[in-house]
């Protein structure tokens, strides 16, 4: 296992009621089966929306999650590069609001 995905597994662990899971063949995790984080080309991917999915979205190389490869990505789903790993523990803590609020979980 690579440093970026043993880093993706300890976060998305550390999180209540977090179960591991797969989206679009990915390892993601999840609460009460909806997803919030992927992890994919050393990367990993989390589910957002306004402020935090603007700032994720505005770093390097970081990009809309197109897990087909077909020019068909997705909205509220930001690709996250290892470089900015500093950031990936923020990021979960924002997608997980995200999904709360959205969920109402």
């Amino acid at each position: 296992m690579t440093k970026e995905e043993e880093l993706f597994h300890q976060l998305g662990q550390a999180i209540d009621n977090s179960e591991k899971g797969q989206l679009f063949g990915k390892p993601c995790y999840k609460i009460n089966t909806k997803a919030y984080c992927c992890f994919f080309q050393n990367s990993m991917v989390f589910k957002l929306n306004g402020q935090a999915h603007k700032k994720a979205l505005a770093l390097e190389d970081a990009s809309l999650f197109d897990p087909s490869g077909k020019n068909r990505p997705m909205k509220e789903w930001v690709q996250v590069p290892f470089e900015h790993n500093e950031l990936w523990a923020e990021l979960v803590e924002q997608a997980v609001k995200y999904l709360s609020e959205k969920n109402n979980i």
